[in-house]
């Protein structure tokens, strides 16, 4: 799971330096990722256990001006379900080998 969370944020960090930011930049933007990615984690941890309106607020919290949050909620409930039928190794395998 490390090596995965390393590889997330590696490729930001080089997709922000595409992009044309500066060292200084790039620190404070990785900065800022980093502490919304870790936000939302903790938003969700207890995921299952929330009501569909617990869910909506939750994801409302990072995308306040999104007009379509209920497809949205169905769309992640859907993925979860998805995800809890397979392996993570079954999902890297798939991606690596498309």
């Amino acid at each position: 799971m490390q090596e995965i969370y390393d590889f997330n944020f590696r490729q930001l960090e080089l997709s922000i330096r595409e992009i044309g930011y500066g060292d200084q930049s790039i620190n404070k933007k990785m900065k800022d990722y980093i502490n919304l990615f870790h936000s939302m984690v903790s938003e969700i941890h207890f995921w299952d256990n929330l009501s569909k309106n617990e869910k909506i607020n939750k994801i409302s919290i990072f995308l306040s001006d999104f007009e379509n949050i209920d497809h949205l909620l169905d769309y992640f409930e859907e993925f979860n379900e998805n995800l809890s039928k397979k392996t993570l190794n079954s999902y890297l395998k798939s991606v690596s080998n498309p």
